[in-house]
């Protein structure tokens, strides 16, 4: 198991040993490889999400059987979601009392069947180089994802044989398409020439693949304007010109009428799901909708398309690019769009005895690293992130599909183990903050220096805002009176604190915070009855 992690150049590995996975734990102390020990299991997965978006690689963890299995669930299924590929080894009871209901036994080859690429249950040790090979290769191709190894301690300890990591992957079954077909592509290119207002939404498949520079230049080279979902932010700089923002229910207005009154709508590695597109049949009315994506069985599954593109989204790109250029002249299209963005962008009235989430996150982005990594949680922190961070060339990172609370503070730190040299900033709620604070003292443990934002309004504000729209201001389990004293919190761990109390004294807070590579935790307070909408 430890050779062939070695084979694939994996560098770190998160996890949560248990007896179940012990003899793999005690044979990776004579490898190079780095352990990093959480301090709950579903963060092991989180960790490693945020170490393959940051590398492209797959990101790997490894935590024993029956709870330390079930409790990694939501970290694999939170991947799934957002397509990241994660390699996640399991530890299992000896083979011989599988079904036996033994202690610490769990299915989790069965119970994660609904969100990971494929599973195996490791019968035989002779096996697990060719098992090890195929999980690293079907997680970080096609649409990527998690793939699961689920190892008993008997089958760990057994002779193996002479150790041969494949140089190759036979899978009869498993043939994912990269290329474009060439006559699907020239139907889009003849649709270019015709469209008058065509328009790309980015999805996170354009992160995935790695098309960024190429979709900003094909953007640049035609004039066509681009929008994204949630996963799709960082497609294209914030302040670039061809690019208007997120698409969605907390979207852009202005992102969201371009994609209405677009004569041709290329969607563009994006599952079209209902956080992106509530109403699947506005896509399609209208326009001309092209659908391009690796996973053939999201084409068509929310919105038909009128043209089909299945394949990796550099490699199409690179094809279109290679065609004959075509006639474009969207100018007035684009003048209308400026128009949209300047008369559409809703102004906000913050109550000035509180930090202005929106007005904070935008100086942050101002006073980050040009290439920092900005990773957002789940609740109104997140919809403020998505409308007010600036990427600039660097990444953001967030739970898009599954809207996994506590997820940025361990993927921030599988992030910065991932490239020390960024800066990563991790923002969250207080609501999700409690979520994984337990993760400060792996930072303070393995010395990672993230820096960390809570607005602290004292709710789960996201399901507050909910009910105050939905229910009529009733509002049920949502006060989280009796939360810790952030400072105190921060001296436990040996880090650096800082508060604001409001917008008057952000510039100097902000300097402060982020001058020095260290870790520092840094409390705003937001006006409790704020609303992102």
């Amino acid at each position: 198991m430890v050779k062939c992690l070695e084979a694939e150049e994996v560098k770190v590995l998160f996890g949560y040993p248990g007896a179940a996975i012990c003899p793999f734990y005690d044979q990776i102390l004579d490898s190079r490889i780095r352990t990093i020990l959480v301090r709950t299991e579903q963060n092991a997965a989180h960790a490693a999400s945020g170490m393959a978006r940051m590398t492209g690689r797959p990101g790997v963890c490894a935590v024993t059987s029956g709870p330390g299995a079930t409790n990694v669930i939501t970290g694999i299924a939170t991947a799934f979601a957002d397509s990241i590929p994660l390699v996640c080894i399991t530890g299992q009871v000896s083979s011989e009392l599988l079904g036996s209901d033994v202690f610490q036994e769990a299915d989790i080859t069965g119970a994660v069947e609904s969100f990971v690429k494929y599973s195996y249950l490791v019968r035989d040790a002779g096996e697990i180089a060719r098992i090890f090979k195929e999980a690293f290769h079907i997680a970080n191709s096609g649409r990527k994802g998690p793939v699961l190894i689920d190892i008993p301690v008997d089958v760990q300890t057994a002779e193996a044989g002479e150790f041969s990591y494949p140089e190759t992957v036979r899978l009869r079954t498993y043939k994912p398409t990269v290329k474009g077909h060439a006559v699907q592509i020239r139907k889009v290119v003849r649709e270019l020439e015709k469209a008058k207002k065509p328009l790309i939404c980015a999805g996170g498949g354009v992160l995935l693949s790695q098309a960024e520079k190429i979709l900003r230049a094909f953007s640049e080279q035609y004039r066509i304007p681009v929008v994204s979902t949630m996963m799709g932010i960082g497609a294209m700089p914030t302040e670039h010109p061809q690019y208007y923002g997120m698409v969605g229910n907390n979207g852009k207005d202005y992102a969201n009428r371009a994609m209405n009154e677009s004569d041709l709508l290329l969607m563009v590695g994006a599952r079209v799901a209902d956080r992106a597109v509530n109403q699947p049949g506005l896509i399609t009315r209208n326009k001309v909708l092209v659908h391009i994506d690796v996973d053939p069985a999201e084409i068509g599954k929310n919105a038909g398309p009128a043209i089909p593109l299945v394949g990796d989204v550099k490699a199409i790109f690179e094809e279109i690019l290679k065609e004959e250029s075509f006639p474009s002249d969207y100018a007035q299209w684009n003048e209308t769009l400026r128009e949209y963005r300047g008369a559409m962008e809703r102004k906000r009235r913050p109550n000035p005895a509180y930090v202005d989430p929106a007005d904070f996150i935008r100086q942050l982005s101002c006073h980050m690293q040009e290439d920092g990594i900005y990773v957002a949680d789940v609740g109104q922190n997140q919809i403020w992130s998505c409308g007010c961070h600036v990427v600039k060339e660097g990444k953001f990172f967030t739970s898009g599909g599954m809207g996994t609370m506590g997820y940025s503070i361990p993927a921030a730190i599988g992030a910065k183990l991932a490239d020390s040299r960024r800066q990563v900033v991790a923002v969250c709620g207080d609501g999700s903050f409690q979520m994984s604070m337990m993760e400060l003292a792996t930072m303070r443990q393995w010395d990672v220096p993230v820096k960390i934002v809570v607005l602290k309004n004292n709710f789960l504000g996201m399901v507050r805002e909910c009910q105050y729209y939905g229910f009529g201001g009733r509002y049920s389990a949502v006060d989280l009176s009796g939360g810790p004293d952030l400072e105190k919190i921060a001296a436990a761990y040996e880090m650096k604190f800082l508060r604001l109390y409001d917008m008057r004294r952000a510039a100097a807070v902000l300097d402060a915070f982020l001058e020095k590579d260290e870790a520092v935790l840094l409390e705003c307070v937001i006006d409790p009855m704020d609303l992102v909408k």
